[in-house]
């Protein structure tokens, strides 16, 4: 075995370098034990537009013995690795005035009043996945990565007279630069996992594709060289990593092809939604797998989204149906579309928890923070937001309950604990955090 291997080791090809994911040769020799203090802790926010349908969403009791209810059934093989928080609002987001999607959604993750603008004077503060960025991010390829399934400028008003940078984007690395989200899952994959030298031209990527070469097909002697000095536990590790990459590379690819042919008329909604989705969520664990960053964030939808959910026989648009008046025909509608969206959670949280690491996973070793701009839709409420914290942040949290809170707590207090399980020392956080969320840990 070699003595211990950097993390910036990749494997090397023509034109092509491929991180690794994340091998014990990597870890100090003393660093072996049951949780080695090497491995890292990672950071993914999930987020949903237009609110939930909330009397099917909260747990009626506390504790460990709480019960899903029908929009979190699909979370069930997981109920153990979940803390459902209840009674936690963004006061930020609360104005008199209308626009509270672009509101909820521009301080979504930063816990600061954004600035009623259609124009360039955008205003907001850092969010909480970049300014953890701005403390690890060096010690992986990508400090961040930002995904998104809708896409749209950055600029105009998109709600109430509040710019389209505020609706549009969650991740923001300063009070003026929101950091806008990759759509295309081919272009993502490209980014983390092709590894083009900067020499490639655009011509030649073409080729290769064409050639439909494998990013595997370049880097097959080097991993040959390189798995004659691991042992045996890396070597498996690694033959799972390169298969999983061939696996999403593949699924990518025949989405790619599919999209080739001749279109036809402009449908309303992407030609195939679901999958895209799927696939960014494969994207995400596999750059966490191979520790090319260890922070992410996903929107499933841009705020105030219109999709239509026609796969689920739904026929009106989101934003309209979470505008529902009481109608209960258009609740149960939301509720479909509300129980397709976590359903897609637990997708991804079965991912995670399917990666070994150390004595655990990699959900065991991260924490996935799922919530939406608003409760209610009809209401526009930001207090009492649906909000879910997956995950064990490496013995950061302890999961497997409901914590019902009173007296409205801020998001920002629960953005301080994740700061800190991300090793990120900061006491506050935003306008109006008091400290770290208490109860999150027994």
């Amino acid at each position: 075995m070699v003595k211990q291997l950097s993390r910036r080791t990749f494997l090397r090809g023509a034109g092509v370098t491929m991180a690794l994911p994340f091998l014990d040769a990597m870890l100090p020799s003393r660093a072996f034990a049951a949780q080695p203090p090497g491995l890292p802790t990672r950071f993914l926010t999930y987020y949903v537009p237009n609110g939930i349908h909330m009397p099917a969403w909260t747990p009626t009791t506390d504790g460990a013995n709480y019960e899903l209810q029908p929009i979190m059934a699909s979370l069930a093989p997981h109920k153990d690795d979940l803390l459902i928080l209840s009674g936690v609002g963004n006061q930020a987001a609360i104005a008199s005035v209308p626009g509270d999607h672009a509101r909820g959604t521009g301080s979504f993750l930063s816990s600061m009043p954004v600035f009623k603008s259609e124009g360039a004077n955008i205003k907001n503060g850092i969010s909480v996945d970049q300014r953890i960025a701005q403390s690890i991010g060096e010690e992986t390829l990508f400090p961040s990565l930002e995904l998104g399934v809708e896409g749209g400028s950055s600029t105009g008003d998109c709600d109430s007279g509040y710019s389209c940078a505020y609706s549009r984007n969650i991740s923001w690395s300063g009070p003026s630069t929101p950091l806008p989200k990759e759509i295309n899952p081919l272009e993502a994959f490209d980014r983390l996992f092709k590894g083009i030298d900067s020499e490639f031209t655009s011509e030649q990527v073409a080729i290769r594709r064409k050639l439909r070469k494998s990013v595997l097909d370049f880097v097959l002697e080097d991993a040959k060289l390189l798995k004659q000095k691991l042992g045996t536990n890396d070597i498996l590790k690694l033959n799972e990593y390169m298969e999983s990459v061939y696996a999403l590379e593949t699924k990518i690819n025949k989405e790619a092809e599919a999209n080739q042919c001749f279109p036809g008329p402009k449908p309303a909604n992407p030609a195939d939604f679901q999958a895209q989705v799927k696939l960014m969520c494969d994207i995400m664990v596999l750059a966490f797998q191979c520790d090319m960053t260890r922070v992410a964030t996903f929107m499933q939808g841009n705020a105030g989204s219109g999709r239509v959910f026609s796969f689920l026989g739904v026929g009106e648009g989101h934003h309209y149906l979470s505008h529902h008046a009481g109608d209960a025909v258009k609740q149960g509608k939301l509720q479909k579309i509300n129980t397709w969206e976590v359903e897609q959670l637990a997708y991804l949280l079965a991912k995670m928890k399917s990666v070994p690491e150390g004595e655990g996973n990699l959900l065991d070793n991260s924490l996935v923070f799922f919530s939406s701009e608003i409760a209610d839709g009809n209401s526009h409420k930001h207090k009492k937001l649906p909000m879910i914290l997956a995950g064990k942040g490496r013995g950061a949290v302890t999961p497997g309950r409901h914590i019902n809170y009173s007296g409205d707590p801020s998001v920002a207090n629960l953005y301080v604990s994740i700061l800190n399980a991300m090793s990120v020392p900061d006491s506050s956080f935003g306008m109006d955090s008091t400290g770290p969320l208490p109860q999150l840990k027994l």
